[in-house]
């Protein structure tokens, strides 16, 4: 009786599936090392920026790296970093950050192989940032910071699924523009909720441990914005107010598209 002789490892399949396996992680890491400068020299001609938006400098791999972006005349830094997929979750995950100046916005990212998308964040936004793009609205300004608690989206390229946010201002002095002149109001602490689905976003502001609104803004999924001032916000800046109207009352109203045509 003759032995058969012994198996080979390196039979061809096997060796066809090395080579597969290889040149994948090879592949992978080609890509997470290479310049993420080069890389969106690349792409910068196929990606349209919003408007006043422009890219500086690029730094970093698409692994892990940072951006220098001018936002309407205004310098800010973004970074990311992308972690190992989840196959529990099939997503990959990512953290980023934003800042400016004075103002901060991190959190994750995490984008679904079937093509959802979810984001979590939280941060901190000085009011006085944006002072020069709030007078020219006419809106008002307010004194101090906006801390985003939490703001997580959920949403695929077609539209937005679900969110839900909060946000805190510790209250102080507001200025806004009335008749040629400025008025000014001390105010109580204030806070603000968001929530949304397929249907649109709507922000409701209301005093802190209070739960009746003194304003909300509808944005609609057609574009459409329907924005709603009571009178709780009236008697909260101590102005006077003629009629009986009551606090839960509204004594303002717009609704209009929130982008002007052709935007």
């Amino acid at each position: 009786m003759t032995d058969s002789p012994p198996d080979s490892f390196l039979r061809p399949v096997k060796v066809i599936l090395l080579l597969l396996v290889g040149g994948l992680v090879y592949l992978v890491a080609l890509m997470a090392t290479l310049p993420a400068g080069w890389l969106w020299q690349q792409v910068e001609p196929r990606v349209e920026l919003p408007p006043g938006v422009s890219v500086d400098r690029v730094t970093g791999s698409l692994w892990q790296g940072t951006a220098t972006l001018a936002v309407v005349d205004r310098k800010v830094e973004a970074g990311w970093q992308v972690h190992s997929p989840s196959f529990a979750n099939r997503a990959l995950p990512l953290s980023f950050s934003i800042a400016s100046a004075s103002s901060s916005v991190s959190g994750g990212l995490q984008v679904g192989w079937s093509g959802e998308t979810a984001v979590n964040a939280d941060g901190r936004i000085r009011v006085a940032d944006f002072e020069r793009e709030i007078r020219q609205a006419g809106g008002a300004m307010l004194a101090g910071d906006i801390v985003i608690d939490r703001l997580d989206l959920k949403f695929t390229q077609a539209a937005l699924l679900n969110a839900e946010g909060l946000a805190r201002w510790a209250g102080g002095e507001v200025s806004w523009p009335m008749a040629g002149s400025t008025e000014r109001a001390d105010f109580p602490p204030m806070e603000a909720r968001v929530n949304g689905d397929d249907q649109g976003l709507a922000l409701t502001i209301t005093q802190a441990g209070q739960a009746a609104p003194v304003a909300e803004t509808d944005i609609l999924a057609n574009g459409m914005m329907d924005l709603k001032v009571y009178k709780r916000l009236v008697d909260l800046a101590g102005q006077p107010w003629s009629g009986a109207a009551q606090p839960g009352d509204v004594v303002f109203r717009v609704r209009q598209p929130l982008l002007p045509d052709g935007t």
